[in-house]
């Protein structure tokens, strides 16, 4: 019969060993959900007394929307769900970037007293204080600068509180155009592009998906074709860590004035970047300016 002849019971393994493979894949899927509900929607276990009729309270005020934890605060969410605190030495975070806080052997001492006027608990300035922005223009300037007529003022500085509050005041201060961003880079990019209606998102995407990095021929050809205004990227790039440096960077810097286009680059993790030739500082000042 043909049910017993060996191509006809190879195939009958065949579709069970996939209907077992579609099967996992839906578990997979259903369990990544019910994750994504929990900790994107503040859902909170079935297991705990009253669980479900909290969650539909939670979700009663129609004028809100449920804001979605991306990236870190998405991690950082999770691992306090299984026990991880800043203070329980068995855990470690790898996922923020975060520098060390506490004491290191061999580190200048440092001092913990700060003496405040009353004149310094007013508001301060939006942008920061003046003698703030004066040094990071000065360090940009000995950083970038050095030799020529063009240098940073105080007034080139705005200081934030953070990156997404530093983000949405770029986003704030630009006008009816479409901003570029890459997928993948940091999470937050996409939510602070949707928070203003004059602005259009538009990710470009890798058509060499093998490829970390988006060669400048082809952000010339994908922000040329999209008419970008604006082009906003994380160097080096959070996730990937890779970086746009030497002449790719000047040919992405010469695309931006042909085009046209602003380049909003976050450099967070510039300080981050061990390529190349280092120098270790003389005495590790914060002053010490090997140590730029």
């Amino acid at each position: 019969e043909a049910s017993s002849s060996p191509t006809a019971t190879l195939s009958i393994i065949q579709s069970k060993h996939r209907i077992k493979m579609v099967r996992s894949a839906m578990q997979r899927r259903n369990t990544a959900h019910s994750v994504f509900l929990q900790f994107h929607k503040h859902q909170l276990e079935k297991e705990e007394d009253g669980a479900e009729e909290k969650a539909k309270s939670e979700q009663s005020f129609e004028m809100f929307h449920q804001v979605m934890k991306t990236g870190v605060i998405y991690a950082t969410t999770r691992a306090n769900h299984h026990g991880f605190t800043m203070l329980d030495d068995e855990w470690a975070n790898m996922g923020q970037g975060a520098p060390e806080t506490g004491p290191l052997p061999g580190a200048p001492s440092r001092d913990f007293h700060m003496n405040i006027q009353d004149a310094e608990v007013e508001y301060a300035p939006t942008s920061g204080i003046k003698e703030l922005r004066e040094k990071v223009a000065n360090y940009y300037n000995t950083l970038y600068r050095a030799g020529k007529d063009s240098q940073y003022s105080y007034e080139n500085v705005c200081v934030v509180p953070g990156g997404r509050a530093g983000l949405t005041r770029i986003m704030a201060a630009l006008g009816s155009i479409q901003v570029g961003y890459f997928t993948p880079d940091y999470t937050a990019y996409q939510q602070a592009l949707g928070l203003f209606m004059r602005i259009s998102p538009a990710p470009l995407l890798h058509r060499e998906v093998h490829e970390a990095l988006m060669s400048s021929e082809e952000f010339r050809f994908q922000a040329g074709g999209r008419g970008l205004g604006a082009m906003l990227l994380s160097n080096p790039a959070n996730p990937t860590g890779q970086s746009l440096e030497g002449e790719e960077l000047e040919n992405y810097v010469k695309v931006a004035r042909e085009l046209g286009l602003a380049l909003l680059m976050d450099e967070f993790y510039s300080h981050y970047y061990y390529d190349g030739e280092a120098v270790d500082p003389k005495d590790g000042g914060a002053d010490d300016e090997t140590n730029w």
